[in-house]
């Protein structure tokens, strides 16, 4: 009763803020409305696209899409691309650029007649519009039409398209291009796209803008399943992996780190021994602590590909080594990486192999790095023996209460708390209540608190 009278009167004030608001109602009020009040508003619409104010014209552009989905299909071709039409044509970058943004959602609504017809050279047209920020938009719009008109369509007239942003002389464009690589690939295909678009991958790959480097940098590692095997993955993709692993820009480094087992899952172990593992060695110890936390993320994953003893050769030393990292996030996640390791290996690669290493480290002149140790520790109880937990990882953090430092002692507390459900009822009774016991007399108030936690939990 009281909404289509708000919005006809929004879009005939004379104050430019009113009709801008008045675009985004007309979508819901047209549905419901009578066919002499759906006309009014056809008429109302179609006024503010020639609107002489370019911002009511860029909101016009803006909300084509969802009210075009609310038009019958008479009016779509009548009205809606009449309006189309004179929004792509407009002299503002901003209107065209919002009208290009409007192809998606009235291609599906055209079919796949109408939208080769009417849609596609439109965005042929745009493709190389004077504005990059018009470019930037088609780059982003462009995958979506494919799925409407069809892999024939698509290879024929796209996909040129497609290659010729990537090689845009605007990083924006080439950025916006590149992240819809993946989606790309996988549509038209790996023999295609191993032909036409992997080369300006490639290209990219070397670019002299680090945003672009880092886009290829991501998509380069999820479209290599779809090229099928190691051999084509070896010789073509992974060159591209190798060198922006080397990227001097730590997003680009971390962005490939982020998605190795795409690619690490097909090239078999012997090309990950041979090509990938010496630069994720490098990058472990890289200047960027998010780049060494993305390789220790990706620790577990590896360790099932290489195995127990070539995981141990190659890159076991650096799972200890990042315990002692001067970024306290990095050890955190060290010491969980640890137990992510344990549950794969088992409870004799942690008795063999990390213990000789780990705990002569729980006395370290640093209070902050035997916190980091006992982190480990309790993290590791969880998932070995418990046999190993009682007679090897149970007294060494039992010996944390004479630590000179309090911080050190409550965060035994803390520890101990999650450890009690996975200790035998006897022992808890035996040792660890009276140990808690004992530091309920501390004379830190904060280990008092904690003592008195963990022993509630203990109860």
């Amino acid at each position: 009763m009281h909404y289509i009278p708000l919005v006809t009167r929004l879009a005939r004030e004379e104050w430019f803020t009113a009709r801008v608001s008045s675009c985004g109602l007309f979508a819901v009020a047209y549905q419901p409305s009578s066919a002499e009040i759906k006309a009014e508003l056809r008429t109302g619409y179609n006024a503010l696209v020639k609107d002489e104010t370019p911002m009511v014209r860029r909101a016009a552009a803006q909300h084509l899409g969802a009210y075009a989905e609310k038009l019958e299909n008479e009016f779509l071709v009548k009205d809606v691309m009449t309006m189309f039409a004179e929004l792509c044509d407009d002299d503002q970058d901003s209107v065209r650029l919002l009208a290009v943004g409007s192809c998606s959602s009235l291609s599906k609504l055209l079919g796949k007649e109408g939208c080769i017809s009417k849609i596609l050279p439109t965005v042929q047209k745009f493709s190389v519009d004077k504005s990059w920020r018009v470019r930037y938009m088609v780059a982003q719009q462009v995958y979506e039409l494919c799925e409407v008109i069809g892999e024939e369509v698509t290879i024929k007239e796209l996909v040129p398209l497609y290659v010729k942003l990537l090689k845009d002389n605007e990083a924006e464009v080439r950025v916006a291009a590149a992240g819809k690589a993946a989606e790309f690939c996988s549509f038209v295909g790996g023999p295609l796209s191993l032909k036409e678009i992997l080369p300006a991958l490639t290209e990219l790959s070397n670019d002299t803008s680090q945003h672009v480097r880092a886009a290829i940098a991501t998509v380069v590692m999820v479209i290599s399943p779809i090229f099928g095997n190691a051999d084509t993955v070896e010789a073509s993709v992974l060159p591209i992996i190798l060198a922006l692993l080397r990227d001097e820009y730590p997003d680009v480094r971390l962005n490939i780190i982020s998605n190795l087992q795409e690619v690490s899952s097909i090239i078999g172990i012997q090309l990950l021994q041979k090509n990938l593992l010496p630069a994720i060695v490098a990058l472990a110890e890289d200047r960027h602590w998010r780049v060494r936390l993305a390789i220790i993320n990706y620790f577990p994953l590896l360790a099932k590909q290489l195995g127990i003893f070539s995981f141990n050769d190659i890159l076991g030393k650096l799972c200890i080594q990042w315990l002692e990292d001067g970024v306290s996030t990095i050890r955190y996640a060290a010491a969980h990486n640890l137990k992510r390791l344990a549950e794969d290996f088992g409870s004799d690669w942690v008795q063999e192999f990390v213990f000789p290493k780990m705990l002569d480290k729980i006395q370290h002149p640093h209070y902050l790095f035997r916190m980091t140790i006992l982190e480990a520790v309790a993290a590791m109880a969880t998932v070995v023996s418990s046999e190993i937990l009682t007679t090897v990882l149970l007294p060494e953090m039992l010996k944390c209460n004479k630590d000179k430092v309090p911080n050190v002692r409550f965060h035994v507390c803390q520890l101990m708390k999650g450890l009690i459900p996975h200790v035998d009822p006897t022992i808890v009774e035996s040792t660890i209540k009276p140990w808690l016991t004992d530091l309920q007399e501390d004379d830190d108030h904060d280990v008092r608190f904690y003592a008195r936690d963990a022993l509630t939990a203990a109860l």
